[in-house]
């Protein structure tokens, strides 16, 4: 577990010699080290790696005042840090299984108070990333690539071609503006033409009240999780399911909310959106997406996204795989606004991870699968659309672990409105209301005092459209298991039952951590949502029970007299003035 630290290469040791070393000291280093190691395990192991001396061997910079020896042993020096490194990371292998994330409180957990070498990936992450949001990145598989002072020579080294993608207009403002190069093997242009395919009847794209294959409903509506097919082969492409959304594709306005159900990779086969930006949420088994810019590996607990346009192959290493996502039409997905937060909280730019360049040279055949309209499209091509050998810009997939969201909240009394758990938002044409909102509801602690503490009852005029990733959620009505799905049209009344009405009422919680081992999300939206055939008829929806709600009694009737003796007095006090 050497992976990403300075001194290793594709997961295994190689010695790092600083440019202060003389490599005629290399075996009064070594001597040194020896030395050092067994002078510290001896009399004090806590001590080793606080050490002076061993600062210098985990740096691999030789002491400055010993004596000059030979070469020989540069190995010996190898051994001694792989060592040291070793026994710093033994503390968190464990961590190896990517379930143990799931039980921590924050990813800050992983760190152990400083102890050990800080990591920005997951162990069983196979990848190496680029960290920052919204950042213009430059990745070269081989060095030099990229040429510098202009975009686009005469002469682009190794003879690659050099290919733009341009994702917003080109004249639009700076801060917004989106664009890619890539120096490839072969243009993308290079394919055999497009074959239109039989419609996906499990998706859908058009959310407009004239289409026949949609539903309005006021009803509080949920899904159990959908069923991962044993008895056909699905990919990632054909296990798309669509549920709800709002607008057109076509008229660059709306969002559509979906889920997949996949038991196969994607073989020799890309899939290219060419309607609008994924963001999506594994929830069972993890994905390793192939990207033109380079591979992305997310697993429950993490998103990605994906922008429009971009080629992607998804293949799944832990075999069956079910998860969400969240599709925007004619807008980006940003960080939120933090106002009064300042400039730290939420979601930080430095935690967004982007791949780094890895190209594939293969003469074979590929298809191209295309959706553009809702409507999908094969195209060919004899070779891997996977050649990009370096490439730079701002508009490259990425992704987040939802583990390393900082909670906000109240210290003193009342909930703070649900904005602040937002991870993204896509703006809409409203400028007072954002097209679509992922918020996440992860481990976090719950101190107002002399306040309901369960979600209150409300009617908001947001859209809202839940799922649950791992664990259990206490804010659900119903039995929410991961993989479920629930939806809740604006302006529709919702809230817990009355028992636990009740039980808040009636005791005073103490200061506690909630969401224990369990992150849940919400795709949420200020347009109405219509709802698809698909999800209108499965078997596995069902309805929230209203009869639920029947026992929320009128306490108020209770105190009868003392409000009538209350409007007595009032009227008493007016009528004599």
């Amino acid at each position: 577990m050497l992976r990403g630290y300075a001194g290793c290469t594709e997961g295994y040791p190689c010695l790092y010699i600083s440019p202060r070393v003389d490599q005629s000291n290399v075996l009064s280093y070594g001597l040194c080290s020896c030395y050092c190691f067994f002078l510290f395990f001896w009399t004090d192991p806590t001590s080793l790696i606080r050490s002076l001396t061993l600062k210098y061997i985990y740096r691999g910079v030789a002491p400055p005042v010993l004596p000059t020896i030979k070469i020989t042993t540069l190995l010996v020096c190898s051994y001694f840090r792989f060592l040291v490194i070793f026994i710093t990371m033994s503390s968190t292998d464990s961590l190896s299984d990517p379930e143990e994330y799931q039980k921590i409180f924050h990813w800050a957990e992983t760190q152990k108070d400083g102890t050990i070498p800080s990591f920005n990936t997951r162990r069983n992450d196979p990848y190496e990333y680029q960290s920052g949001f919204g950042n213009a990145f430059t990745s070269e598989a081989i060095p030099g690539t990229i040429p510098h002072g202009q975009n686009n020579p005469r002469n682009v080294r190794f003879g690659l071609y050099a290919e733009q993608m341009t994702a917003t207009a080109f004249v639009a403002p700076r801060h917004c503006n989106k664009k890619a190069w890539l120096y490839r093997v072969r243009p993308a242009v290079a394919h055999q033409g497009f074959t239109e395919l039989p419609d996906n009847k499990d998706t859908e794209a058009n959310f407009l009240p004239l289409n026949p294959r949609i539903h309005v409903s006021p009803t509080q509506l949920a899904w159990h999780p959908f069923d991962i097919p044993e008895s056909e082969e699905l990919d990632f492409v054909s296990g798309l399911k669509t549920l709800a959304g709002s607008g057109d594709p076509t008229l660059r306005e709306g969002l559509a909310t979906h889920v997949y159900v996949a038991n196969t990779s994607m073989k020799k086969k890309a899939f290219v959106n060419s309607d609008g930006e994924f963001l999506i949420v594994p929830q069972q088994g993890a994905l390793d997406i192939q990207t033109e810019f380079g591979p992305i590996f997310v697993q429950p607990g993490e998103i990605v996204i994906i922008q429009r346009g971009i080629r992607f192959s998804v293949n799944l290493p832990d075999g069956p795989s079910r998860g969400y996502i969240l599709e925007v039409w004619g807008t980006q997905f940003e960080l939120p606004e933090l106002g009064p937060l300042g400039a730290n909280g939420l979601a930080n730019e430095r935690d967004f991870l982007s791949p780094v360049a890895q190209y594939e040279v293969a003469q074979e055949p590929w298809e191209i699968i295309y959706k553009l309209g809702g409507k999908f499209f094969r195209s060919t091509q004899n070779h891997s659309p996977y050649d990009v050998v370096a490439w730079h810009g701002n508009y490259v997939p990425y992704k987040y672990d939802l583990t390393k969201f900082v909670n906000v909240g109240s210290i003193s009394v009342d909930h703070i409105d649900p904005s602040i758990f937002c991870v993204l938002t896509a703006k809409s044409r409203d400028l007072t209301a954002p097209l679509a909102d992922l918020l996440t509801f992860s481990p976090r602690w719950d101190v107002a005092s002399h306040t309901y503490r369960p979600p209150y009852y409300h009617r908001n005029a947001a859209s809202e459209l839940m799922g649950l990733i791992y664990g259990g959620y206490g804010g659900r009505s119903d039995d929410f298991k991961p993989g479920s799905v629930s939806f809740e049209c604006g302006m529709v009344p919702h809230g817990v039952a009355y028992e636990e009405f009740k039980d808040a009422t009636d005791n005073a919680p103490p200061a506690m951590q909630i969401s224990k081992a369990s992150i849940a999300f919400m795709f949420e939206s200020c347009r109405p949502f219509t709802i698809t055939d698909y999800a209108w008829n499965s078997e596995k929806k069902h309805e929230h029970e209203p009869k639920m709600w029947d026992s929320l009694v009128d306490n108020f009737s209770k105190h009868a007299k003392e409000v009538d003796e209350i409007l007595a007095k009032k009227a008493k006090n007016h009528s004599i003035s």
